[in-house]
This record gives structure tokens, sequence and C-alpha cells, in this order.
């Protein structure tokens, strides 16, 4: 073999890491880990063994958490919460800025205990893992420094219970721990139990840094751990990576009990080419979107949807570039992919590409030869997928992508939609009005338009539908981590005493208020009504009128109703806030009758129903003036381009109104929704429901378009329950008692839609808190479109 033989061949000779430090430091703790709690490591218990994918020989042996084990973690954390809460944000920088410049100097040492616990290549754990965590401490580092002027009026959650997944183990840790340290939270974190040695090498080089004890903390294990974490008493929030079926039983776990939660779940993300992409490009963008980390990615781009026009020459630019690609040890710096997490997985995914064939998919599979003793799978192309075959609709999470074509953009979006997971896309087109056209349409958390798999800590990363909530990295991620001041010191609410009617009110009597339902009034379903009786003054008991009392089918109707008004989301935020204006025009027109509504319902004093029905008009002027001002953010993260997070409507929101201020209360609850382009299924204050139906005659005479906002009335409990488990509902906010947030959070878990309530808590309707950006924030989700450029 000569050196001109080389050129000749272009084959790459074995190049390998040296692991000899990573060994050192396992023979160091004799291959035995305990947890690391209070700033220390206990003694190793009972447990299990981690083992090296590319060889599928043991690395260590890890102990089982168990509930005294995450008590202690938590205690740990509690004690130390407030102390680290308290530091100056400057003191908390300089210690995320120790813990990133550590990360750095021990990069080669990290970046080879990742590749042989997780499996995947050196040259990823290299040259994207380890920097992009240690950019994550560096960017949060920043909105510590920061954090008293740019988070005014918000404080940390306290102790957060974090569960992170084995495709990332290092990177997800930096992903999850440093926005929470940096705003003030202590951390109890649960690694995955097949990776969790990068955790705990990470806690050691934390406590040489100078961590403070308490403030990190983590406990190994099994999902049975990290049930006992999620469900533990004394934990604030729950941020979790991983399926979307644990991510539901986490949802039920956390129903009620006042935690914050965020969810990065699942994914089958579409990779769109259009007939004029740069092919080549596109070709590598696959490799980069479905064979990087063997496929175990939860935004793999696993979706091929290619033009029709040019789907069999980028097939065969495709089949032509699989051909190239190496699988060898995790180790060996020439490979392009290695080793699958374990051999379950590995059959999973060869189970799945079987049953695909055998339905009558096309196999396009690289002749390569794979090596022996770990968990490999080649690199995978189905075409022509039965939509039948759970290989077409099921995160496969292995190096498998399936293929379709489309002729038209809009085909392409409809294709792009058509899966209940919404976390990423690709867009690949060198027409860039098209490519941003169809990034706008995708219903995804991030859409990379000619690129793929690209992140940074400043640029916000989640999803939409099954793919969860929540923003983890840059500004937006951080609210996850930080609760408004003002709301802790709200009262529980004490649901008052139901009124008795004493006679009856023969001027109102005969009057029996409908539903508002697509524009219209509308009768209620079950043909049921019940009276609503006066609170104070002459009223008292007497029946101001009656109401209709909804059920499931008349929730039915009035969400086709706001689905048929889809076009609401796509109007000018201009449009959107004139009709909120006019609203207001109409209201404030009427406000002798609706104050003097307001007294004989709540028994308010004059002035008191007054100023309310002002309160109201000033809130529906304040949303129409944000209507066109709550804008998005262009990041500009460090590479050649930029990132535009875009802040979208959700779709239909169910809204259970509160009690108190019963006419501002809708208003507070109902207009930001509608500002920013959401159409909203309405149920009317229990107690007090007149405000509302009342309301629906200044919608008939505002221009609002029939759809976007309708109206119920009826039980809190039973409407917001219907409205929970309702699939076509997207979000769901609930005031009410304790009792209605911890059922609606339960049975939400259905589609995973966002969920936003008071935890029984009796808001101050009048106050500027319950005005504003908050609620702004909990009307849109943010999509972050990445558009590189130049050559």
């Amino acid at each position: 073999m000569t050196i001109a033989s080389f050129f000749d061949s272009m084959d790459y000779a074995p190049s390998k890491e040296d692991d000899s430090q990573a060994r050192a430091w396992l023979t160091a703790h004799d291959g035995r880990f305990g947890h690391f709690i209070a700033g220390g490591f206990t003694a190793p218990g009972r447990g299990f063994y981690t083992v090296e994918p590319a060889t599928g020989q043991r690395l260590a042996a890890i102990t089982q958490g168990g509930a005294a084990d995450v008590d202690s973690a938590v205690a740990a954390a509690r004690k130390a919460q407030r102390t680290w809460a308290a530091l100056p944000g400057h003191d908390r920088a300089r210690k995320l800025y120790a813990l990133a410049r550590i990360i750095q100097r021990n990069a080669r040492l990290l970046s080879v205990v990742e590749a042989l616990d997780n499996g995947k290549p050196i040259r990823e754990t290299r040259d994207i893992d380890i920097p992009l965590a240690a950019r994550h401490f560096y960017h949060h580092a920043g909105w510590a420094q920061l954090q008293d002027s740019q988070f005014a009026g918000y404080d940390p959650l306290g102790v957060v219970g974090q569960i992170i997944p084995w495709n990332f183990p290092l990177l997800m840790l930096a992903w999850k721990v440093a926005p929470a340290l940096a705003l003030g939270n202590t951390v109890v974190l649960k690694p995955a139990e097949a990776t969790p040695l990068s955790a705990l090498l990470f806690a050691e080089l934390a406590q040489a840094a100078g961590l403070p004890e308490g403030v990190l903390n983590i406990v190994t294990g099994d999902g049975e751990t990290g049930a006992l974490l999620a469900a533990h008493e004394d934990v604030d929030k729950v941020a979790f990576t991983g399926s979307t079926e644990v991510g539901r039983r986490i949802r039920e776990a956390t129903a009620g009990s006042g935690k914050s939660l965020t969810l990065e779940l699942g994914g089958k993300s579409p990779f769109i080419v259009c007939e004029d992409a740069d092919l080549d490009a596109a070709v590598e963008g696959v490799v980069d979107a479905i064979w990087f980390n063997q496929g175990q990615v939860c935004c793999a781009g696993s979706r091929l949807i290619v033009q029709e026009g040019v789907a069999e020459t980028f097939h065969a630019r495709l089949a032509a570039r699989m051909k190239t690609l190496r699988i060898g040890p995790s180790l060996d710096k020439t490979i392009d992919m290695s080793a699958i997490i374990d051999a379950a997985q590995r059959d999973r995914i060869a189970g799945m590409v079987e049953r695909a064939v055998a339905a009558g998919a096309t196999l396009l599979q690289a002749e390569t030869a794979l090596p022996e003793g770990g968990s490999f799978y080649p690199a995978t192309v189905l075409r022509d997928v039965p939509p039948t075959c759970d290989a077409a609709s099921e995160e496969i999470f292995g190096p498998v992508a399936v293929s379709m074509t489309y002729r038209t953009p809009e085909e392409a979006v409809q294709l792009a939609n058509h899966t209940r997971y919404g976390l990423a896309a690709s867009v690949w087109s060198e027409n860039i009005n098209l490519a941003l056209d169809l990034a706008a349409q995708v219903q995804a958390g991030i859409v990379w338009v000619n690129c793929t798999n690209v992140m940074d800590a400043g640029v916000g990363f989640g999803g939409v539908k099954e793919s969860g909530f929540g923003r983890e990295g840059g500004r937006e991620g951080c609210f996850d981590y930080l609760k408004p001041r003002a709301f802790a010191r709200m009262p529980a609410r004490k649901p008052g005493p139901p009124a008795k009617a004493r006679g009856f009110a023969l001027d109102t009597v005969d009057r029996t208020a409908k539903f508002y339902i697509g524009g219209k009034q509308a009768r209620p379903d079950g043909g049921y009504a019940r009276p609503v009786t006066g609170a104070g003054g002459e009223a008292l008991g007497s029946v101001l009128g009656e109401v209709g009392v909804a059920n499931r089918k008349d929730i039915r109707n009035a969400v086709e109703a706001a689905r048929a008004a889809a076009g609401w989301g796509s109007k000018s935020q201009h449009n959107r806030a004139q009709i909120l204006y006019y609203m207001g025009e109409n209201l404030s027109a009427r406000a002798a009758e609706f104050a003097d509504r307001l007294r004989l319902q709540t028994g308010a004093k004059p002035e008191q129903a007054r100023a309310e029905v002002s309160a109201s008009v000033a809130r529906l002027f304040s949303y129409a003036a944000w209507a066109d001002k709550y804008e998005g953010t262009v990041h500009l993260p460090p590479m050649r381009g930029l990132a535009l997070a875009v802040p979208e409507p959700i779709g239909i929101a169910g809204v259970i109104c509160p009690d108190e201020a019963p006419l501002l209360g809708l208003i507070s609850t109902t207009a930001p929704l509608i500002a920013m382009g959401n159409r909203v299924v309405a149920v009317a204050s229990e107690m007090h429901p007149l405000s509302a139906t009342d309301f629906y005659q200044v919608l008939e005479t505002s221009d609002v378009p029939a759809g976007v906002f309708n109206i119920l009335t009826g039980s809190a409990a039973d409407l917001g329950a219907e409205l929970a488990r309702h699939n076509e509902v997207d979000a769901l906010w609930a005031f009410g008692t304790a009792d209605l947030a911890r059922s609606v959070e339960n049975l939400s878990t259905g589609n995973l839609k966002r969920v936003f309530t008071d935890g029984g808590r009796a808001w101050d309707w009048s106050a500027p808190e319950t005005e504003g950006e908050l609620f702004l924030r909990h009307a849109t989700q943010i999509k972050n479109i990445w558009v590189p450029y130049g050559e």
C-alpha cells in the first residue's frame, strides 16, 4: 500500500480517538457511581450497568435512585435555593461563566465520555455537542447578569426537577440546567438510565468550579426515579425531554399541583424539497437531518417531501451519497455514523422497516458492512410507504427516512402538517419568497430554510401540537423558569354559596339568553335552562333571567364554528385591532346598561359597576393597541444568517371565565387571544353569566367574523372537562377553583393542549398584572425560522 494508492481508492484509514483519560476517570471511581447530592457523591448502591453501544461492553455501575434519594436531593435543592436566588445576578453570572470555561477546558474528556456512553461519533460530540453545551452556559450567564432589568416583576420558580433523554446527554443537561440556575432556581436532574456518565462528570466539574452545595443535584435511575421526581410535592417545576407517551403521564402526574411544566417531546419532521432547490445541498441536508446521531434526534427530518419534477433525480443523488457514508466505532474520527443506543432500539427500528417493506414500501439502503459487537443499523430510505404503516406516521428514532412526493406547494403543506407532531421542519428552495411562505404555513416550532438541525442557545427550541409546549433557549425560554411575582400574593378563591331565588322578576324572567355560536344566537341542544339570581340590594334573590345549560354537543358546535373561522389568524394585525377598537366603542355606548346589569348580578355599588365597565372598555382598547405591536424578534445566532422568532396564534382556545368581575374577566381572558389571531369558545361566569350573554350583542354590531368569538353558559366544571378532552381545542384557559385547574390539566393530555390556569387563586382583574405581555405570551407560540444567507 502506497500513498498514491490512497489517492486512487480515496479510502479512509481508521483514526481512533485516545480514550485513556476517560478510562482513567472511570477507574478513579472504581467504575461505580452514586448520586450527586448536596455538593458530593453518595456511596454507590444497587443499580445497573451502562453499556458502550459501539462494543456492547460494560462501562460503569450506576445506582438506582429511590424515594429516599429523590427526597434527599430535593431537600438539598430547597435548602440552597433561597440563598442562590438572593445572590446578585452578577454573582450567579460568574458561576455560570465558570461552568462554561470548565467545560471548554475539559472538552476532549467530555467528548470521549459522551461518545463512549452514547455511541455517537466522536466527531459529533467534539464539534457539536460539547461546544454548544458551553455556549448555553455562556449565553445564560448573560441572562443572570441582566435578570433584574430584563425580568422585573418576576421571581425564580424554586426547585426544578429535570428529566433528560439519552440522545444528547450533556447538551440536554446544559440546555436545561443553564437557564434554571441563571434565573435563581436550583436543580435536581435525572439523566437517562442508559447515558448518565457525562452528567456525573459534569457534576464533578461543577464542584471544582465552585458551584455552591445543593444548587445542582443529580439522581440516577430508570423511569421510576423520574416518576418520583416529577411527582415530588416539593418540586416547583418539571422540565422533561422525551417521548410523547411519557410526557402525557407527567402531565397527568403534575395536574393540579401548581407545578410549572415544560414538555419537549417527539417529532416526525418534514423535509420539503422544492423543484428549484439546490439538489446537491438538499442531499447533504438529508445527511444532517436523518443520519446525524444515527437519526436519534427528536427533530430529525424523517419525512422527505419531494416535488415530483425532481424526485427521481433527487433520490438517485441521495442513493449515490448513501454509498459513501461510513459506519464504525464511535471513537473513529473518520466515520459518519456509529451505533444505535442499544439492541432493543435497533430491533425496534428494524421491525418498523420490515413491516413497511411487507406493506409495499420500496427499500433504499446502503450496502454497508456493519461493525461487529455493537448495535448498528445502516442509513435507510423508504419510498412509497403506505400511510397506514407506523413507519409513515410514528417516530422511528433511527437512521430511517420515509419519502413521498407532491405536485404543488399547497399539497406540500398538507403533507407536512398531516401529523400529530409539530417540532421542526426544513424547506429547501432557491426562491426565498416560496421558502418563507412554506415556512409560515408549516405547523412546527422550528423551521430551517436551506439548512437543518441548526441550534443555538440564543434561539428558542420547542414544538407545537403533540411535540409539547414551552421553549428552551433565548429570552423566550427564560420565562419558563420564572413566575410573575404579583400572582403569588393573590389569595385562594373562596367559592360563594349558590344564590337562592325568591319569586320572579316578571319584567325579565320571560327572556332566556341563548348561546352565541358561529355569529348567531343558538338554543341549547339539551333544551335546559337555569335561573340567574340577583346578589345584592333590591335584586337579592330575584330572578334576573334564565340562561341555557350547555352540553357536549353545544361544545362541539362551538368548536366547529371556531374551526370554520380559521381565516381570522391570517387577518392583518391592523384589521384585528380595528375590530377590537370597535368592540370597545360599542361597549362604551352601552356602558350604563352593562353597569346596571353588573350591579344587579353581583351586588356591586353603582360606582364599582361603572368602574368595571370602564375598565373593560379600556382593556379592549389596550389589546387593540397590542394587536399590531406584539411582534417577533430577529435573533442573530453565530452563523451567517438570522433566526426570525415569529409569534403565531395557537388556534382554537377554550376559556372558562372567572366568577369575579364577570364582564372584566370575560374581556381580560378573551381579548388577548382574539388580538393575537386565535378563535375563542368562552364559557361565561357560572354565577353571573348575563354580562357575557349581553356582550354578544356588542359582538353582533362590531364586525366580528362568525365563529371567532363563541359564548356558552353552564357548569364551569362540566364544560371545562369537555373542552379539555376536545382534540380540536388547541389551548384552554381556566379561571376558577383549584379542582377545575386539576381537572382540565389532567384531561388535556389527549392532544397535549396548552393550559393556563390561576390554580384556584382569585386574581384581581383590575390589577395591571392581569393585562399585557404575560397574557399575550400565553396567547401565542413562537416559531423560529432559521434563514442562512450567502453562497
